[in-house]
């Protein structure tokens, strides 16, 4: 691991500085870049996402994928986690923080709004920045993207219900603009990409070689996009964060130990059940991470812009970065004690 990786979460924690600074002196420029979006998905971010998905995708083997059905648990796992367990737990927690502990620091009508925020994000499962996290932990490149494309299909028929059921509505308006576009942006345009780039290296005379040059090449941009993103989101609500820094405290808490009580329920069950490392860590962080677009569009249809279900949405997108990381260097810090990853990882 490189030093830039190494102490990837200071560069991290700057560009959050960084990104509320800037967001302060130069809300203008942050109001046109937050601007340049369609279907609620924000072209600049979309760009930047795009950038670090895109090494992960040339990393696909297709000939390989069959072999995937090899490993059934950690696929398994996911599904458990992403639709039976992570929309309920973030319901009783939003309750349990909203209606008890904090019922005291916020007005009953506004803690309404809050939850059904927390709620959302519970419903949606990462798309697009689980390949980043699965990179950085050396994930299977496969594996992921099958365990992604698995929870797509899954979500078009499931999330909406899943949220009626939980806000106790029945008229849900799944933005499918947003839902499909996000798809492909962040999974099929660099998909085809990836493929089109591995096949035109991996028919060179030197093809190995070729295809894991280009891939080391590509990391630091890859890195670049990352804190580039982290800038991005934080400039957008640098205001909202400055203005309200409790608020967003008291949203966060639940956030924080929603993520990390997935993440050790997935990766805990990952290491029962012997699943290697480079599935399991990826299996324990699509689970942990959001769909953030697909979470913000609903809030604001169902609730408006200035609402407090979209403001618990956004503080969503706002913890997600450092959480994950965080989340990164956990896993990489235990892969020990997975059977086999020692030899995995030499060969």
């Amino acid at each position: 691991m490189s030093f830039f990786e190494k102490y990837l979460s200071v560069w991290v924690a700057l560009c959050i500085a960084a990104g509320l600074a800037l967001g302060e002196l130069m809300p203008g420029v942050f109001q046109v870049l937050a601007a340049m979006e369609v279907a609620k998905v924000n072209l600049v971010v979309a760009v930047l996402i795009w950038a670090m998905v895109y090494p992960m995708m040339v990393a696909v083997d297709f000939a390989s994928l069959p072999r995937v059905a090899e490993q059934p648990r950690g696929l398994l796992i996911t599904l458990v986690v992403n639709w039976l367990v992570k929309p309920f737990t973030m319901a009783v927690l939003g309750v349990l923080f909203f209606k008890g502990l904090f019922s005291d620091l916020i007005p009953p009508a506004d803690a309404d709004g809050y939850i059904a925020g927390l709620i959302l994000l519970g419903a949606a499962p990462c798309t697009a920045m689980v390949f980043v996290w699965s990179q950085l932990t050396r994930g299977d490149a496969n594996y992921t993207l099958v365990q992604v494309s698995v929870n797509d299909v899954i979500m078009v028929f499931a999330y909406a219900p899943i949220v009626a059921l939980l806000l106790g509505v029945t008229d849900i308006p799944v933005p499918w603009g947003t839902l499909l576009l996000s798809v492909v942006l962040y999974v099929v345009v660099p998909l085809a990409a990836g493929v089109f780039t591995r096949h035109r290296l991996t028919a060179r005379r030197d093809g190995g070689e070729a295809l894991a040059a280009f891939l080391h090449r590509l990391k630091p941009a890859s890195i670049s996009g990352l804190l580039a993103t982290v800038v991005l989101l934080f400039g957008f609500q640098g205001q909202v964060i400055l203005a309200q820094p409790m608020l967003i405290v008291l949203i966060a808490v639940p956030l924080l130990i929603q993520s990390y009580g997935i993440f050790a329920v997935a990766y805990g069950a990952a290491y029962a059940l012997k699943v290697p490392f480079r599935i399991a860590a990826p299996c324990a962080m699509i689970g942990t991470s959001n769909f953030f677009e697909l979470a913000v569009a609903v809030a604001i249809s169902l609730y408006g812009l200035n609402s407090g279900a979209a403001l618990a949405t956004v503080v969503g997108v706002l913890v997600e970065v450092p959480v994950m990381l965080s989340l990164v260097a956990l896993a990489n810090r235990t892969q020990h004690w997975f059977d086999g990853s020692r030899a995995e990882a030499r060969s």
